[in-house]
């Protein structure tokens, strides 16, 4: 795959632990929804340590006042692509349990393998707000794709998408219809099947976080 400005890979040997489990077809509905929201959270703590919104607020310790740097109320909003982002909201929410969420609902035509939309929920002001895309997997990249361009429609112009485990396919494409969006990524796969599924990948995130494989 070519190189991208936009796109970061991550490779960080706590979170190569944890997809290994999270790859494994034994790992348990419990174990994977859980490691899910780790790997999100530690995506989090390094996709954002220059992005985030920030204010001045003075603080008082318990020997005197001083200034310090706090994230600015309601300056992120988390939209999930459903239904597999739903898994990974809670690891937001352990950084920025105010941040706002929306949702968007996007199914992939089995033939075509286009995406769909049949859902769309924002937090009022999203316009205004760092927006988090996420989505566990990004396989064709369209879903991924099709939710960006819905978000700068409604005037989001702050916005950063994450995917557990991506496909060369995917994020070539997401990266190249938006180079103004990074995209973070924990690992690349090597590719897609005929199918649209990631190789080696972990099957089908929704049914291993839901129970309903």
């Amino acid at each position: 795959m070519k190189h991208y400005d936009n796109v970061i890979i991550f490779d960080h040997p706590l979170i190569r632990h944890k997809i290994a489990i999270l790859r494994d077809e034994k790992t348990s509905m419990k174990e994977f929804r859980e490691l899910i929201e780790e790997i999100t959270t530690l995506m989090t703590y390094e996709s954002l340590h220059d992005g985030v919104p920030t204010v001045k607020k003075i603080v008082k310790t318990p020997l005197e006042e001083c200034e310090q740097t706090v994230v600015a109320d309601n300056a992120i909003a988390i939209v999930p692509i459903l239904r597999a982002g739903l898994g990974m909201v809670n690891g937001i929410h352990v950084l920025f349990p105010g941040a706002r969420v929306g949702h968007i609902g996007m199914y992939r035509d089995e033939e075509t393998l286009e995406p769909k939309e049949y859902y769309c929920k924002l937090p009022d002001g999203i316009e205004d707000k760092l927006v988090l895309v996420v989505d566990p997997m990004l396989a064709t990249g369209g879903s991924a794709c099709d939710a960006i361009a819905l978000l700068k429609k409604r005037g989001c112009k702050n916005i950063k998408f994450m995917a557990i485990i991506g496909a060369p396919e995917g994020v070539s494409k997401v990266a190249e219809a938006h180079p103004d969006v990074n995209v973070y990524v924990s690992t690349l796969d090597r590719q897609l099947n005929e199918h649209g599924y990631i190789l080696p990948g972990l099957g089908d995130a929704g049914d291993r976080l839901f129970g309903t494989k």
